[in-house]
């Protein structure tokens, strides 16, 4: 029978919220953080293209479990459309496939707006990382395919006008899961008949975090302590971590969504074996499909209450 590898790096978990810069892709994004902090485990809640900056929320270790929730979270982007050509991409990075010599008013703009709030029908664009026929649409984009990529529901919350000049428009939108903004730029500019293409894309909130969680990759490494000679990891021992572990968000705060449940040090233990346990105190749920238990402000597992029992999911080291 085969030996189980030893995993390697530090069994280390918490949400780190990256300001990610322009150029850098979210795969790459996260191997680095990943890096940094020598962490067995990495994972990111949604991605951001290269072209966009901003905020991509990154789980190490046991918070990759509450990746979803994260994922489900509402949205905030600060985004410019440059208007008069529309690219195959709707965004810098492709060909301009259409021209047109008008320009919106911000009078028109406003009229058009009311069009995009609430749940819309929305195409993604061709260029985009959805799955036909078991291949990804940038893959057979890229091939020169034209693929029929069906329309589908997404959720407006708001979208403002921010600024508005001759050739360039910049809005704020708030929306949920599965929302492509390079998309609302391409029917904008259709709908106005002028078209028009992002020129830039910032994400600036990712429910339940914020800008004022944002860490840049400079304050990483500026974290990083000197390599001695002879070292393969940026650095070696507990304690060397320290600056750099400060960065990180406590993984519970990615469950805000879910009722909370306190439970003692003993129903935790038994949580963490796989039981379920008696949920108790007079504000406790009697039913949920989805709660969150914590002992002493710790997270100790995902799970469903029925009938007054907690029946663990998903369990977190303690």
């Amino acid at each position: 029978m085969a030996r189980r590898g030893k995993k390697k790096g530090r069994p280390i978990s918490g949400w780190l919220i990256l300001d990610k810069p322009v150029g850098m892709g979210s795969t790459e994004a996260v191997s680095k953080v990943k890096w940094l902090f020598q962490a067995e485990k990495a994972g990111h809640a949604g991605t951001l293209d290269p072209l966009a900056s901003g905020m991509l929320p990154i789980a190490l270790g046991d918070a990759t479990k509450t990746v979803p929730y994260v994922q489900d979270g509402a949205k905030i982007y600060r985004f410019a459309v440059a208007w008069g050509e529309e690219r195959s991409t709707d965004d810098l990075e492709g060909p301009v496939t259409k021209t047109s010599e008008t320009r919106p008013s911000e009078a028109d703009i406003r009229a058009l707006l009311p069009n995009y709030i609430g749940v819309i029908m929305q195409t993604p664009p061709q260029f985009s990382a959805i799955k036909i026929a078991g291949e990804r649409a940038y893959d057979l984009a890229r091939e020169g395919e034209t693929v029929e990529i069906p329309a589908r529901e997404v959720e407006i919350g708001r979208l403002d006008i921010v600024e508005h000049g001759a050739d360039r428009t910049i809005f704020e939108v708030e929306c949920g899961k599965g929302t492509y903004v390079r998309s609302l730029a391409r029917d904008m500019g259709r709908d106005l008949g002028c078209f028009g293409h992002i020129a830039d894309l910032r994400r600036t909130e990712v429910d339940p975090f914020t800008s004022e969680d944002f860490v840049t990759v400079a304050e990483l490494e500026a974290a990083l302590p000197p390599v001695s000679e002879g070292e393969d990891a940026p650095f070696s021992g507990v304690d060397r971590f320290a600056a750099l572990d400060a960065f990180l968000i406590d993984t519970a705060a990615a469950l805000e969504c879910l009722p909370q449940v306190a439970i003692s040090d003993e129903a935790a233990s038994k949580i963490r074996l796989g039981n379920p346990v008696i949920v108790r105190g007079r504000d406790a749920p009697v039913e949920a499909e989805e709660a969150c238990a914590t002992a002493r402000g710790k997270l100790v597992a995902i799970g469903a209450i029925e009938q007054g029992m907690f029946k663990p999911k998903r369990v977190f080291a303690g």
